[in-house]
């Protein structure tokens, strides 16, 4: 599948006062996609974290370093940021959990979407009696860069494990260490991580792909005693429920 042209991707999670998540995703859903969008920026998804309440979780990609500064100027210097940002800033407790990346190869960055993001107000496309599809979300952190070297292996030992245990990747990437260019907003440039993206029909489908990894032979002895040695600490996993206008879903 083709993917998007995001060379540089900002992972950020929100964690939000006690009962504004809504009113956050709805401000946002509504207000926030499209004019940042104009600014030359794509809004690739926006989730609520299934296992933090207060947390949401979004993704916005970028065409380079220098227009990255350029958009973020642009829309937060304008109309429409200015004319929200105390209602969306007063549901925010902190909104500097973020993450530079980079897709991890050619193949790494996230899939053109195969349907348009609906409309504000326009009914969901799933039926009432079916759950939403979630995106998991892994992070690994590593002792020290996850390389070119590295990226090989996860291509060709750890992508086909994580594929038949029904956790085919969507896109996988890595850390971004380019300078911030837009100071105003921080980044945690202190870590080395590789992410990866995978889409799943609901919560049993995440839970039968872990539980097949932990019995997988593969994984357990051609796959993890190489990853454990590349971790610095435990890997997050979040569990996201796209909302209603995410384009990633």
């Amino acid at each position: 599948m083709k993917p998007l042209r995001c060379p540089v991707v900002e992972l950020r999670q929100y964690t939000l006062r006690p009962g504004q998540r809504d009113v956050l995703i709805d401000l946002f859903d509504r207000e926030f996609v499209e004019p940042q969008e104009a600014m030359g920026m794509t809004v690739l998804g926006q989730f609520r974290d299934l296992d933090a309440p207060d947390r949401f979780v979004w993704l916005r990609g970028f065409d380079d370093m220098p227009s990255r500064a350029e958009a973020l100027e642009r829309f937060y210097g304008g109309p429409v940021w200015q004319a929200h940002r105390d209602r969306a800033n007063a549901t925010m407790a902190d909104s500097d959990d973020v993450l530079l990346l980079r897709p991890a190869s050619a193949r790494g960055g996230f899939p053109v979407p195969a349907a348009a993001r609906r409309a504000p107000g326009e009914p969901a496309a799933w039926p009432p009696s079916s759950p939403p599809p979630l995106v998991l979300a892994t992070i690994w952190y590593g002792h020290g860069p996850f390389d070119t070297a590295f990226v090989e292996f996860f291509e060709q030992r750890v992508r086909p494990v994580l594929a038949e245990t029904g956790g085919e990747p969507l896109a996988y990437l890595r850390s971004e260490h380019a300078p911030n260019t837009f100071p105003a907003l921080p980044v945690r440039t202190d870590e080395e991580v590789f992410v990866w993206f995978a889409r799943f029909a609901g919560e049993g489908y995440i839970d039968d792909h872990l539980n097949r990894l932990r019995r997988s032979e593969r994984w357990r002895e051609g796959v993890l005693p190489t990853l454990s040695k590349r971790w610095a600490r435990a890997p997050q996993r979040l569990r996201l429920a796209p909302t209603e206008r995410s384009m990633l879903r």
